[in-house]
């Protein structure tokens, strides 16, 4: 049997089943009244790992919600088409298939053959984990011109191997790698 877990035990980053969907805690408010008799109550930001939806709902303290069943099997990029984007498990060597909206815009910092983590519910296939950052190479950027840093912070466009575009500080040349947070898509230093 599964595993019970109370609301007042959800923290972020934990994982839970309500109505046969399985959702991640993405920000959690406890709120405990002042007067007696009064019920805790527990405000969970959570996201539907199938669908991807974002929403609040508040729970009592004493909510019970199951364990899902989730896996995460390694798999590398193999390539994308029209049925979707096929992915080979690391470890059993067959091809899995996710469908654009199980990917979000993670293939914009996905190249050939670079391993993530599938997810499994129940044994189906429901979305991917993205590393938290990946390197990639920068295919075009403006050279920096010298006398642009009059303000601290100065950063400049420049398009990556994946055809995303990112900012970069100005001292970022054409043909270097990076290292870009799969999260926010913001550069976090070279490679």
């Amino acid at each position: 049997m599964a595993a019970l877990i109370e609301a007042i035990d959800i923290k972020r980053k934990t994982c839970f089943e309500l109505d046969d969907n399985p959702y991640v805690c993405l920000d959690v408010e406890i709120s405990t009244p002042t007067a007696r008799g009064g019920q805790t109550l527990v405000r969970v930001k959570m996201r539907n790992l199938k669908t991807q939806a974002v929403f609040d709902k508040t729970f009592k303290a004493g909510d019970k919600f199951k364990e899902p069943d989730l896996t995460q099997v390694p798999a590398s990029y193999l390539y994308s088409d029209s049925a979707g984007s096929h992915f080979m498990d690391q470890e059993s060597f067959e091809t899995l298939t996710l469908r654009e909206e199980m990917l979000g815009n993670a293939l914009d910092c996905l190249l050939d053959g670079q391993v993530a983590q599938i997810l499994l519910f129940n044994g189906n296939v429901i979305g991917l984990q993205m590393p938290q950052q990946v390197e990639l190479t920068v295919t075009y950027t403006e050279p920096g011109v010298r006398g642009d840093t009059a303000s601290g912070n100065v950063t400049k466009p420049a398009t990556l191997e994946t055809g995303i575009e990112i900012r970069v500080p100005l001292y970022i040349k054409q043909g270097e790698k990076v290292r870009v947070n799969t999260e926010t898509r913001e550069f976090m230093g070279r490679a």
